[in-house]
Order: structure tokens, then sequence, then C-alpha cells
């Protein structure tokens, strides 16, 4: 697993972060899928500090959030990025979902205001981003969770793409029907949660650095 994940960062993530001083690293995927816990448990382990709230509520982040000059280091080596959080990215967003899981009618209509807005947003910032990381929940039928507006964004644009399979901690999770429905892309399967495999990754950008 290592090796695939060394062999992606050496070929794109490597000349980024020698050329650029500040990398945008895009999160991005469906709501509750697991972006935000991603991104805090890297600035929890660089920043000592979460960067957005999590709820088992669809679109809890709303809004892009953006986590400057995250610097990993090991030994004498060093690496810079930039951080980027996004909204879920969703094709329907109806507030009678928000309603079902107990928000009243109005917090819920502004939620779905907000969220759909958030999609714009994020669809948007994908011009400034450098690589991008899909997020997508490994318990879930991978087919429906990423559709084809975020699919095709990003090959348009040519930006890189490394898929994440987070919640491997769970039993329901399957790695492989992720790999098996994006052959094109690597897969890295993790817990954010619990911090499962994210040291491969650093390990890899460690390697690269040396």
């Amino acid at each position: 697993m290592l090796d695939f994940v060394q062999k992606f960062i050496t070929k794109v993530i490597g000349d980024l972060f020698m050329k650029k001083k500040h990398v945008k690293l895009g999160l991005y995927g469906p709501p509750n899928g697991g972006k935000t816990t991603l991104a805090n448990r890297v600035c929890q382990d660089w920043l000592g500090q979460d960067m957005g709230t999590v709820s088992p509520i669809p679109h809890e982040t709303r809004e892009i959030q953006v986590k400057e000059q995250i610097n990993i280091k090991s030994g004498k080596k060093e690496l810079s990025f930039n951080l980027v959080d996004t909204p879920g990215i969703a094709t329907k967003i109806d507030y009678e979902d928000f309603v079902k899981k107990g928000m009243k009618t109005k917090d819920a209509k502004k939620r779905a205001k907000e969220a759909t807005k958030g999609v714009i947003d994020a669809i948007k910032w994908l011009d400034d981003m450098d690589v991008v990381l899909v997020v997508l929940d490994a318990t879930k039928d991978p087919y429906t969770q990423v559709n084809i507006t975020i699919i095709g964004n990003l090959v348009a644009r040519d930006i890189p793409v490394l898929i994440v399979a987070n919640k491997v901690d769970l039993r329901k999770a399957d790695v492989k029907k992720i790999e098996a429905a994006f052959p094109q892309y690597d897969v890295l399967g993790v817990s954010a949660k619990f911090g499962k495999n994210i040291d491969k990754l650093y390990e890899a950008l460690f390697v690269l650095a040396g």
C-alpha cells in the first residue's frame, strides 16, 4: 500500500511541493464521508487543533474552511501546504431530510440553503486546487457517493486525485469495492477517526523529501 502512495506522491505532489510555496490540498467528497474528520486528524497531528466541527447530520460543513501553512516534519525535513476542507458535494439537498434528523423546519431550511451555496462554492474552488483527495465512506456504495459533476470537474481541470476510502475501522468497510469503482485512481483505505493508515501518507511524504 505504501508503494502506490509513494509513487503517487513522488509523481504528482513532489513537484508541487518543490515548485510552489503554498500547495493547496483540497478535501472533496459526499456529505458525511469524513472530510472534516480527516482534516481534524491532520490538523491535530501537526497543529494541535481541530479544523472544524463534525455532526451525524449531513452538511455540517457548509462553508469553505482553510488551514494555511501546515508543516509536516520528520527530523530536518519539512513539507508545507494549505489544507482546504469543502462542503459535501450533493446533487439534491432537501430540507425535509434535515427535519427527519430532528431539526426544526426553520433551521432545516436555513441549513439546506447554506449547503446548496456551499456545493456551488466548492466546485468554484476547484480552480484553485493543486491536488484533491476525494474522501469516501468505505461502508457505502461508491457509485452513490461521487456524482458525475465532481468527477467531471476534476477530469476537466486535470487535477491530480487520490481517493481516500474512509471508515475502514467499521466492519462494513469494503476498500476493494471503492477500488473497483474507480480503477483509474489510486485508493488508500484509512480511518480518519482513529488515525489508521494516516501515517502511511506522512511516511510517503517524508520519503519523498529525502
